[in-house]
């Protein structure tokens, strides 16, 4: 990761304007690497764990649209800032039981995230990360699959693209009225820490839905129209934010509106945000496993006190976590019990703070998150374009 370096992109949605698709998916783009910004925060956190790399945000410029026929355009757009790998947030299905059902159901879900650091794809990367972050000082890279939003800031002249297949038909309700699956974008940006119940919001269509009949339901470019329904910033003892939001009516572009009832189905979120969304639609912070992991790291730093001097190195070694490696060398280096203990225990005190007296993690959505929804017309009347 450094200035000048080419970046090789593609698109993760295709674009549409005036209902007809202008870029296919996965169209590439060529960009550089302009600047690196420091980024405080993360040196703050990664130093109080041991690892001095000064770290940096890269601040990308995309110049050139690739098409698969070898024809490359320039754009000229704005800088992007805001990379991250995204994860799809899914709503699940209405949960069923009680309060011990919920707690079991959120625990079985750490599990599965613990597990899954193992068994998922991209394990052998993963643990070659894990042993850079224990270095005191290590390599920064763009994380493949990252993602960025650029709005360009002069007109394109784009070649006639290949027609596509018109979306899938628009299915019906129970009550015989249309379903209409929409992709959109989040207009402004949202925060728990900062945003009140009642705050309107909107988000424009980013692509056609169609009737049955193949005719346009829902034309892209049309404003949803909401309000936030709950929110609630993140607080201390790590209590994280919560925050929901719905969709009440539908602006077409020239200015005729249609009243639908809403459900957030689905969101792109940064995966370092570790979110979650329920069947409700609200998003939060995925819970923490905050007993297992102080519970291991403080049994492992009691180990070097253990009176058999057999093996007292391997002990210190062990029982030295929670300042990278460089702690591991310290107590190793130094063959004292209670210097590899006073390691361990700085490394369980900061486990337990982070997981049970800070300040918990706020949900934020980024402007022009992509957002998925479920929404029904209030009455019998279909939008026309």
């Amino acid at each position: 990761m450094r200035a000048g370096e080419t970046v090789h992109a593609e698109l993760i949605y295709p674009v549409y304007v005036d209902n007809q698709i202008a870029l296919r998916e996965k169209t590439a783009l060529l960009g550089t690497v302009t600047e690196l910004h420091a980024n405080h925060t993360q040196r703050v956190r990664a130093r109080i764990n041991g690892d001095f790399t000064p770290f940096h945000t890269p601040v990308v410029r995309f110049s050139q649209i690739v098409f698969d026929d070898g024809i490359a355009i320039p754009i000229e757009a704005g800088a992007a800032t805001d990379g991250a790998p995204l994860l799809r947030l899914t709503a699940p299905a209405p949960h069923k039981g009680g309060f011990i059902h919920k707690q079991w159901d959120a625990g079985m879900q750490i599990l599965h995230d613990q597990i899954g650091v193992f068994t998922a794809p991209n394990k052998g990367d993963r643990l070659v990360q894990f042993a850079y972050h224990q270095l005191p000082y290590h390599p920064e890279r763009i994380e493949d699959g990252t993602a960025w939003t650029i709005e360009t800031t002069e007109p394109l002249t784009i070649p006639a693209q290949p027609s596509q297949p018109v979306s899938a038909a628009t299915p019906a309700n129970d009550m015989g009225r249309p379903t209409w699956m929409i992709e959109a974008y989040l207009h402004d940006q949202l925060s728990s820490a900062s945003t009140k119940p009642g705050q309107p919001v909107q988000a424009i269509v980013s692509q056609p839905v169609y009737n049955r009949g193949h005719t346009i339901a829902v034309p892209q470019g049309a404003v949803l129209i909401g309000a936030v329904t709950q929110a609630r910033p993140a607080r201390s003892f790590a209590r994280a934010g919560v925050l929901a939001f719905d969709f009440k009516q539908i602006v077409l572009p020239g200015g005729q509106t249609q009243n639908v009832q809403s459900a957030l189905t689905g969101a792109d979120a940064a995966s370092s945000a570790n979110l979650a969304m329920d069947s409700e639609g609200r998003v939060k912070p995925k819970p923490q496993d905050k007993i297992v992991v102080p519970l291991l790291l403080a049994l492992l730093a009691t180990r070097p006190l253990d009176e058999d001097t057999e093996f007292q190195a391997g002990r210190n070694f062990v029982g030295a976590n929670g300042f990278g490696l460089a702690g591991n060398l310290i107590a190793l280096a130094s063959g004292s019990a209670k210097i590899s203990t006073g390691i361990g225990a700085y490394g369980t005190a900061v486990s337990l703070y982070r997981r049970w007296i800070a300040r918990g993690n706020e949900v934020t959505f980024v402007k022009d998150t992509r957002l998925a929804l479920e929404a029904t017309p209030r009455s019998a009347s279909v939008l026309k374009p």
